[in-house]
């Protein structure tokens, strides 16, 4: 028996995952680090902190018969460290982060974003690696050191794979290069035009790798002997693996501490014209292929703030139950706005609202509130990549920790109009990390191999009546529009 190891290293927590050969979950162990909020909209993380939590989750699930490790993160969060130390020069600036929103809005003033759009699939925003590596090198005066080759920098793949080396290897993969803002999507490469515009020097950047490959073995000492490190794809690319969306126009959609819709594309890289991301699916064994992508920035972050901020609710998973005890003409939305819009607006100054409230307004009102508004922000991206040319998808495969409420889920499937399934295996996201890995070590053949594994726990169809489905987004239309104006 094979087992693979899957790294699900996430904004709030750090995991590890056991897998079997049939991709089944044998052992689990996760640890939640500190959030840091040094001034109002800036988002960053301890890069220690993840790294100590890395190496004690894989410890506790490894097992005699792992064969490989797979690392999958979230995106766009930038370390940057120095060669000879192997120590970060600050914290990780969080991919939620928006210190930035100036420089992106002058480079656009500037005539910028249509090259960048044109080269890299991605919209100007504080979102992206790039602008956080700028600001890095400019505040800690750091460019001298960059351009002598004495720093290194990455997603947090990329620094995770340098310390579990021992510091040989500085790679990182398509899926994750392709949200820096960096990389030129259709020649895989690093951009000499976006490497001069952002003033980056390229010896601070990673190899770019395909997704399933041998990037390194990890330092004996830590693990008791060397394991392959056989691969690697952002979080999001990930859960689109572990859903085995492999055919054009296939759709996941994530709840994790965001929400990100992808829709297969196949080998071509279509350019949104409604403001949606084009980015890589995935490469593996030469073939390419790409997504049309939505990104809202607060999804179970809302919930999180229902529950830590306000003490509406004392667990997340209280969300499902208060949310059926609430009549629905309840009229009040919320636009979780809180670090500024994401797809298909991209506002990073926007703000968090709530509508509707009279004196009859409950905690219980604000909390059925919060999981609507994720639902309406999923239509948002739907209709935009119908506005694409995109067909109605046939059916939404949905993961992360709010797939699991149910209200939730058939809310969705009514607000979108279209069915809802939700997988046997709640650990998507991990389980691409796996399935890349054991693809590599021939653990499974093909892509067929990892989908004929797929298999829905659940379908939620459609039941809501037209007209309170059009009565429910003319309201969510009138509360964003307060916020964009």
């Amino acid at each position: 028996m094979k087992h693979i190891v899957a790294i699900d290293q996430g904004t709030t927590s750090t995991r590890a995952i056991l897998f079997d050969e049939a991709g089944q979950p044998l052992e689990t162990a996760a640890r939640e680090f500190a959030q840091h909020y040094p001034r109002p909209g800036w988002v960053e993380h301890d890069p220690e902190d993840i790294w100590r939590d890395t190496v004690a989750v894989v410890k506790e699930v490894l097992s005699d018969e792992t064969v490989a490790i797979g690392i999958t993160n979230q995106r766009e969060t930038l370390v940057l460290w120095d060669r000879a130390s192997g120590k970060p020069l600050h914290n990780a600036i969080v991919w939620q982060d928006r210190r930035t929103a100036e420089q992106c809005r002058q480079l656009k003033e500037d005539g910028h974003e249509d090259e960048i759009r044109r080269i890299t699939g991605l919209l100007l925003d504080p979102y992206f690696s790039a602008t956080k590596l700028a600001w890095m090198l400019d505040h800690l005066d750091a460019r001298a050191a960059a351009s002598r080759g004495d720093l290194a920098c990455g997603t947090i793949d990329s620094f995770l794979l340098w310390r579990l080396t021992g510091g040989k290897v500085h790679a990182t993969d398509i899926t994750n290069a392709g949200r820096t803002q960096l990389c030129d999507i259709h020649e895989a490469a690093w951009s000499d035009t976006l490497l001069d515009l952002f003033e980056i020097d390229r010896s601070l950047l990673p190899q770019i790798n395909e997704n399933a490959e041998i990037f390194g073995e990890t330092n004996a000492a830590l693990f008791g002997r060397p394991i392959p490190i056989a691969g690697m794809a952002g979080d999001q690319q990930a859960a689109m693996i572990g859903q085995a969306c492999f055919a054009p126009g296939m759709v996941k959609s994530t709840y994790g501490t965001g929400c990100f819709l992808l829709m297969n594309t196949g080998a071509e890289a279509l350019l949104s014209e409604n403001r949606l991301l084009t980015t890589p699916a995935y490469t593996i064994g030469g073939e390419r292929a790409f997504a049309l992508e939505g990104s809202i920035f607060v999804a179970g972050a809302a919930v999180k703030w229902l529950r830590d901020k306000l003490g509406l609710i004392a667990e997340a998973a209280d969300s499902e139950e208060v949310a059926r005890s609430v009549p629905d003409d309840h009229g009040i939305t919320l636009v979780p706005a809180f670090v500024g819009l994401g797809a298909p607006h991209w506002q990073p100054d926007a703000r968090a609202l709530l509508t509707g409230m009279t004196l009859d307004t409950s905690a219980d009102h604000i909390v059925r509130a919060t999981l609507e508004s994720i639902a309406f922000q999923t239509r948002d991206l739907v209709d935009a990549m119908r506005a694409d040319g995109a067909d109605a998808p046939r059916d939404i495969r949905i993961d992360g920790g709010m797939a699991q409420n149910g209200w939730f889920a058939q809310f969705l499937a009514d607000v979108l109009e279209t069915p809802v399934e939700r997988p046997a295996s709640h650990e998507t996201t991990a389980l691409g990390a796996a399935y890349l890995a054991g693809l590599t070590c021939g653990v499974w053949r093909d892509l067929d191999d990892i989908g004929a594994n797929w298999e829905a726990a659940a379908r939620f169809e459609p039941a809501m009546e037209d007209a309170r489905r059009e009565a429910l987004l003319a309201n969510w239309k009138r509360a964003l529009d307060l916020v964009l104006q």
